[in-house]
C-alpha cells in the first residue's frame, strides 16, 4: 500500500541536482522574460533565514530580516541589509506568527517579497493570502493551492481525488479527546496524532492502547497551539518501521512539474530527519518508478507551484501513502558534489521570476 505526504519545502536553494527523467523534461514554452525582485524578506529567524539571505545576496537582491525581542542577538540579522523588530508585545514564537505586524513592516521598508521559511506561517494560507491583497509576492505556492494543501485532511482528500491510496485516517479536524477515542475503537492501535496545521514533528504523539488516548490528545493539542496558533487534530493508523522516503519536485507557474527523483531520510530522532541519502538504496526499480509516478500525479491535480517535497512511507513490502500537509520542511546542507552552489541560485532565480509573473 501507498501512503503520500506532500509538503511545501520553501527550498529552492538546497537540492540535489536534477537527474531527470525523460519524460519529466516535457516542457512548455515561457512565454517571455518574467521579473525579478529587488528586495526580499525572510518572515523567519535562525538558520533557515541564513541560508535564505545568502541565495537572494549570491543573486545580487537585498534582504531583510525580522525579529522577536528575545532574538535581537540572533545571527541572522546579521546576514541581513537591513532588521525590523515585530511583535514587541508578544512572546519570542507568537511574533511570528503575527503577520499583520510583519506585512506592515514590509510595506514599510518597501519589500517586493517574503519567504517564509519553514514553520510558524509556511503552511498559512490567509498569510499568502494577505501578502497578495497587500501587493507583496509570497515565495511559495499560490493561497490556493495552500488552502487546497495546507493541512493534512485536505491534503489527503486531494491524494484520494487523484488517485492515490491513502492510510486509513480521520476525514477531518479532530478537536475533542472523544474523538480520538472513537477512532482508535473503530480502527484499533497503533495510531498516530499530528497537528493538523502544522509540521516538524510539533504535536505528534504515537498511541499503542486505549487508556492512552485522552492525555495523549490533550498534550499533542496544546503542542500544536502553542506552535501553529491551532490545536486541531489529525489522526491516522500508525505505519510500524516504514521506511521515510521523499521526491522532490519543481513546478512553475504555466503548468510544468518535474521531479528530482527521491532521498531515504528514514534516520530520524523525535520525528524529525537526521540523515538523509540520494538515491534512496535497496529501493526496487518498480517501487521507485511508482513513488515517482505518484509524486508528479498529485502535484499536477492540485496545479502545484514552487519546491516541494511528497513524502512516502513505506512497509517492508510495498509503498503507501500518508498524507501530511502543505508545509515547508527541512533540509541539510548539501555536498557540493550533489548540489553546486550555481544549481542552488538558479533554482532560488527561477522561484523569485516566477512569484514576480504573478504579481
Amino acid at each position: 500500500m501507498v501512503f503520500v505526504s506532500i509538503r511545501v519545502a520553501q527550498r529552492g536553494l538546497h537540492t540535489k541536482p536534477p537527474r531527470l527523467a525523460h519524460h519529466a523534461m516535457q516542457l512548455k514554452p515561457r512565454p517571455e522574460p518574467l521579473p525579478q525582485f529587488k528586495k526580499v524578506m525572510v518572515a523567519n529567524r535562525g538558520e533557515i533565514a541564513t541560508r535564505v539571505f545568502r541565495a537572494v545576496h549570491e543573486l545580487g537582491k537585498k534582504s531583510v530580516a525580522v525579529y522577536a525581542k528575545e532574538d535581537k542577538g540572533s545571527i541572522h540579522l546579521q546576514k541581513a541589509d537591513e532588521s525590523y523588530v515585530i511583535g514587541k508585545s508578544l512572546g519570542p514564537v507568537e511574533a511570528y506568527l503575527n503577520y499583520h505586524d510583519i506585512i506592515d513592516v514590509a510595506l514599510r521598508a518597501e519589500v517586493d517579497a517574503i519567504h517564509p521559511g519553514y514553520g510558524f506561517l509556511s503552511e498559512r494560507s490567509d498569510f499568502a493570502r494577505a501578502c497578495e491583497r497587500a501587493g507583496i509576492a509570497f515565495i511559495g505556492p499560490s493561497p490556493d493551492v495552500m488552502a487546497r494543501m495546507g493541512d493534512k485532511v485536505a491534503a489527503r482528500r486531494a491524494a484520494i481525488e487523484a488517485g492515490i491510496p491513502v492510510v486509513p485516517g480521520t476525514d477531518h479536524p479532530i478537536t475533542t479527546a472523544e474523538e480520538a477515542v472513537e477512532f482508535f475503537k473503530a480502527h484499533g492501535g497503533p495510531i498516530i496524532l499530528k497537528a493538523a496545521h502544522g509540521g516538524g514533528g510539533r504535536g505528534m504523539r504515537r498511541i499503542d492502547s486505549l487508556e492512552e488516548v485522552e492525555q495523549a490528545f490533550k498534550s499533542a493539542s496544546r503542542e500544536a497551539l502553542t506552535a501553529f496558533g491551532d490545536g486541531s487534530m489529525f489522526i491516522e493508523k500508525f505505519v510500524v518501521h516504514p521506511r521515510h522516503i521523499e521526491v522532490q519536485l519543481l513546478g512553475d507557474h504555466h503548468g510544468n512539474v518535474i521531479h528530482l527523483y527521491e532521498r531515504d531520510c528514514s534516520v530520524q530522532r523525535r520525528h524529525q530527519k537526521v540523515v538523509e541519502i540520494a538515491p534512496a538504496p535497496h529501493l526496487a526499480a518498480e517501487v521507485r518508478d511508482r513513488i515517482l509516478k505518484d509524486a508528479l500525479q498529485i502535484a499536477r491535480h492540485v496545479g502545484y507551484q514552487n519546491a516541494g517535497t511528497v513524502e512516502f512511507l513505506l512497509d517492508q513490502t510495498d509503498a503507501t501513502t500518508s498524507l501530511k500537509s502543505t508545509r515547508v520542511s527541512r533540509s541539510s546542507t548539501p555536498s557540493p558534489r550533489r548540489s553546486p552552489k550555481s544549481i542552488s541560485c538558479k533554482r532560488k532565480s527561477k522561484s523569485l521570476k516566477a512569484k514576480a509573473s504573478a504579481t
